[in-house]
Order: C-alpha cells, then sequence, then structure tokens
C-alpha cells in the first residue's frame, strides 16, 4: 500500500542545515564524550585510506539516492580480526530516515549494518570463526576484553570510541557499511556469532541490530511478569504519524518475540495501515497509533515512537508496578511525569540494546522454530539491484528490506 505523498528527500542545503539544529549537535557531542582523539585519528585514517585499493561499496548522498560507489577496500584488521563478505544486508528502521537524510547523521555515508557474512580470512589470533564459515555481524563494535564487555555491556565497550558502528559513517566512526564486497571485523572471537544450521542468512540479517533490539525490550521482563500474571498484556507503540521517515519492522519483531516467550495478548499500535494489517495478520493486536484513547493500560509497554511526546504518552498507558522500555531517542530532553512515575511505581528504562550480548538467545529462538523474523520482510531483492530496491524502500510503505549477495 503506498503512501498518498511520498517524504521527499532533504536536498543538500536543508541535510546540513538540520546538522546545526540543538537536537543534532547534541548527538554529535554525545559522540565525543570519551576518546576523542582516538575518533580524530580514525577519521584521518579513513580519508588517508582513499588511496588504498578499492571495491563496490553502496553511498547514500544528501538529496541524492543510494548509489554503487567505489570506496577504499579494507584490509586484514590484526591478528585478532577478519575480513568478510556480506551475504544479506537488511535495513533498519533508521536507515530510510538516513537515507532522506532526515537524522542527525551526516551525508554522505556508507549504508548497511545488519549483516549475516562469510568469513573470507582471519588473523593468527581468531580461535572461534574459521574461513568459509557464516556469521552474524553485531552492528556495533566491541572488543570482548574491557569490563562493559566482560559484564555483557557490549554496546559501552571501552576499547573503541562511544557508539562505534558499521553503516552510520562520520557518527559512527567511519568503520565502514555491510553493503560493500567487503567488512572488517576487528575483534573477531568476541564479535562474530557462527549461524547456525538450517537458518536463512536473508532470514537472520535483522539479527545484527533490529531483531536483537526488539528482544532486549521484552525478553528482560516478560517471564517474571507473566510467572506473576499469565495473562498480562503487552503494548508495544510505534510511529505516531503516517508519514514518518522512519519504519516500524522493531515494533513487529518485538510483537512476535513477546508471543514466542509466552504472552497471551500483545497488541501493536502504529499509525500507518500497512503496519497494522501485518500485525493482525501476524495474530497481534493492531491499533491505531493516533487514538491513544483506545490503548490498552498493559504492564509492560514498548515506546518505539521517537518523540518526547509519544513516551509521555506510552507512560500513561503503563499500568502501576509495570516497566515501559524506550527504543530510542535523539533528542536532548523530555517532560516525563515524574510524579506520575513515583506514585504508580513504573520503572522506566531507556537506554541503548547490547547487541553482541543478545545475538546468541534470539538465534536460539530462531533455532527452535519460534520465532520467524523474515514474516516481516516485506521485499528481497540481490545486490546488484540494490540502488532501485533502496529507493523503492524509501517512497512507500515497505517495512523491512533484505538485500542478498548475487
Amino acid at each position: 500500500m503506498a503512501t498518498d505523498r511520498p517524504i521527499p528527500p532533504r536536498n543538500a542545503l536543508a541535510h546540513y542545515a538540520a546538522m546545526l539544529t540543538p537536537n543534532a549537535l547534541n548527538a554529535a557531542a554525545l559522540a565525543l564524550w570519551r576518546d576523542a582523539p582516538a575518533r580524530w585519528t580514525r577519521i584521518v585514517g579513513a580519508v588517508r585510506g582513499r588511496r588504498r585499493a578499492s571495491m563496490r561499496g553502496l553511498v547514500v548522498l544528501p538529496g541524492g539516492g543510494p548509489r554503487w560507489r567505489s570506496v577504499p577496500a579494507p584490509s586484514l584488521p590484526g591478528p585478532a580480526g577478519a575480513l568478510v563478505r556480506p551475504l544479506a544486508v537488511a535495513t533498519c528502521d533508521l536507515d530510510r530516515a538516513m537515507m532522506l537524510g532526515r537524522t542527525p547523521f551526516p551525508l554522505p555515508l556508507h549504508l548497511g549494518h545488519e549483516c549475516v557474512a562469510e568469513v573470507l580470512e582471519v588473523g593468527d589470533f581468531v580461535r572461534s570463526v574459521r574461513p568459509g564459515q557464516r556469521v552474524v555481524v553485531p552492528f556495533q563494535i566491541s572488543c570482548g576484553a574491557c569490563p562493559p564487555c566482560r559484564h555483557g555491556f557490549t554496546g559501552s565497550c571501552t576499547a573503541v570510541p562511544p557508539a562505534s558502528m558499521y553503516g552510520f559513517g562520520l557518527a559512527g566512526g567511519l568503520w565502514g557499511g555491510a553493503l560493500a564486497d567487503r567488512l572488517a571485523v576487528p575483534f573477531a572471537d568476541a564479535m562474530l556469532v557462527p549461524l547456525p544450521e538450517g537458518i536463512d542468512p536473508a532470514a537472520a540479517a535483522g539479527v545484527a541490530d533490529s531483531v536483537s533490539d526488539a528482544y532486549r525490550q521484552v525478553a528482560p521482563h516478560l517471564p517474571a511478569l507473566l510467572a506473576r500474571e499469565p495473562d498480562a498484556e503487552v503494548l508495544i507503540v510505534g510511529r505516531t504519524t503516517r508519514r514518518d521517515p522512519l519504519t516500524s519492522s522493531t515494533v513487529l519483531y518485538a510483537g512476535l518475540i513477546a508471543r514466542a516467550l509466552g504472552a497471551r495478548r500483545v497488541s501493536v499500535a502504529d499509525s500507518r495501515p500497512g503496519v497494522r494489517e501485518l500485525a493482525a495478520g501476524l495474530g497481534l493486536g493492531a491499533l491505531d497509533a493516533r487514538r491513544p484513547r483506545e490503548w490498552p493500560t498493559a504492564p509492560l509497554t514498548v515506546d518505539a515512537t521517537g518523540t518526547p511526546a509519544g513516551l509521555r504518552q506510552v507512560l500513561r498507558h503503563t499500568a502501576p508496578d509495570g516497566v515501559c522500555t524506550c527504543v530510542w531517542s535523539l533528542h536532548r530532553r523530555a517532560a516525563v511525569p515524574l510524579a506520575a512515575a513515583y506514585v504508580r511505581n513504573v520503572t522506566v528504562h531507556i537506554g541503548r540494546s547490547h547487541v553482541r550480548t543478545l545475538i546468541p538467545e534470539v538465534l536460539a529462538l530462531m533455532a527452535d522454530g519460534r520465532l520467524r523474523p523474515e514474516v516481516v520482510t516485506s521485499n528481497t531483492a540481490p545486490f546488484s539491484a540494490a540502488p532501485a530496491a533502496l529507493r523503492e524502500h524509501c517512497h512507500d510503505d515497505a517495512i523491512k528490506t533484505v538485500l542478498v549477495a548475487d
């Protein structure tokens, strides 16, 4: 179902002007709060690396659609690293907005951060993976050895600058994008997760980010909640306007995971008819996010609106002694009803996911047949058709596009 009026991409002037807004400047500052010299060193190295041997990479420019370009080819990143060949790359809910120039992430950038790949080469210190093996590549860079990584907080790895990740260009530290012939993995043993036999790479590509992100919204809270109240309801709220540039795969994954973990009553609220139609087809309750009076009050709520107003509305529908998890927000501040949350004893969790820690648990759900992320995929196309497929993803009601190696 196509939207009435496609969201236009911002031209270069409008895109770079938006980089000067308070929210964008705040997001940029957050990436520099620690290890700024290391980030600048990496940027300088990436610029100098343009003289290296080249490969194909999909690049997004301001005001223009994605296109294949010649980009520097990575070399083996040391004895602990690996080189991999992407086999399947999925779009994240942020990717459409990034391609339209409607995020704080500066363009141009090398796109792609949800990836299943084949190992091509490993360093001398690598023991857990071998060439020819298929692996899930988490989008966050993590060493596995620093204190946060050892405690499972891999998204907060201190061996690399904050928010180091694939597919986010300058904002992510210029680690490259997964839509390419090769991808360098600096900490192979810590990062790469072997893909279980029988799982299609195209089905598992989103596990590298959005499927695992959806898992952390419900899995830490749901078992205890269901033990206390077997018929407890879960409310997951996505986009609140029809013309929002972000997509809504994460809300659908969260609903499927809640069902897989035993929840009987799961409702997804989204403003887009296509999302509600798919939710209903998957056996989930389908609600209009623009009609909050029709939402249930639930002991577990998920805010995927990305807006302060949306978070406030979801908090109002979180039951006493309940939990509200916030998928993401890059706003500087939000007016949160603290007194109401205090009196009702509501727990609010706001933060990034630690994807590498969660990937094995998500793959286990897939391996035993309880979770099938592929049912959310709206389009699959080969790498050779990636520019056209991603332009289509930008200008219709696509939810999840998966690109596979030719």
